[in-house]
């Protein structure tokens, strides 16, 4: 199961079965006829639909659509993403850009940066070990980095500053 956030108000629970789908958990039964890769009609409860897919972010896992004429956008956040935002690392959680500071307890695994290295967006930074998994952390914004105050094999703690920008 998957929530769809519209528009970052209204919530939807989407389950897909073998051959059905069900939203907050009532079976969706509509007709679908796709005219493109993007464009799509669609017939549900005796209302048709015009359904044109205008950008797709699988990174952040967001979607602007046009339907009948309206744009929305849908956040899609499943199992792993809400997992991700209990241990504070939600994407566009860092709210300042010139540190990167640890989201939970860890162990640094690798380090993918050094000091002067340029950094973009969504660029790797660095490997941190929790609950025994591998998060690469990334970069949230463009920059340089000023200073690594961690290395390799170290232990950190929540909160803790990792690097400066």
């Amino acid at each position: 199961m998957v929530k769809v956030k519209a528009n970052k108000g209204t919530t939807l629970e989407v389950k897909k079965t073998l051959n059905k789908v069900f939203i907050n958990n009532e079976e969706v039964i509509a007709d679908i006829l796709s005219f493109s890769e993007n464009k799509f009609h669609v017939l549900y409860q005796n209302q048709s639909y015009a359904v044109t897919a205008n950008e797709i972010d699988h990174e952040t896992k967001t979607c602007t659509l046009t339907l009948n004429g309206k744009k929305m956008k849908l956040e899609l956040v499943d199992d792993y993403a809400e997992l991700l935002e209990k241990m504070g690392m939600a994407v566009g959680s860092t709210k300042k850009f010139n540190e990167l500071k640890a989201p939970m307890p860890g162990l640094v695994l690798r380090v993918l940066v050094k000091e002067g290295d340029v950094v973009k967006k969504g660029d790797g930074l660095l490997i941190l070990e929790a609950m025994k998994m591998e998060n690469i952390l990334k970069s949230m914004g463009e920059g340089t980095v000023k200073k690594l105050h961690i290395a390799e094999k170290d232990t950190v703690d929540k909160g803790q500053l990792l690097i400066s920008f």
